[in-house]
């Protein structure tokens, strides 16, 4: 089951870090590649209002980048996110 949509592209350090972070903590995810496709980073920046990759999204609820999800993490808010998921 996936749980996150991630949005990323080919040359982020931090896009890689939030996968392998996702993946640590058992949680799936898609991947969309918005330097692969214009109208998947359209989407991406409708929905976060931001530019930079990786946004991390948990259905509707925007989580933000990498620095986002460890905070979240850190705070309890993640836990709390995926137990609203289920």
């Amino acid at each position: 089951m996936r749980n996150a949509t991630v949005y990323t592209s080919a040359i982020c350090p931090y896009c890689v870090a939030a996968k392998n972070f996702l993946r640590s903590k058992g949680i799936g995810y898609e991947e969309v590649r918005i330097d692969l496709d214009a109208d998947r980073r359209r989407e991406m920046l409708e929905r976060s209002q931001r530019t930079s990759v990786p946004q991390i999204f948990f259905g509707d609820v925007h989580v933000g980048g990498f620095d986002d999800l460890v905070a979240a993490e850190r705070s309890g808010a993640l836990a709390r996110i995926l137990e609203d998921q289920a």
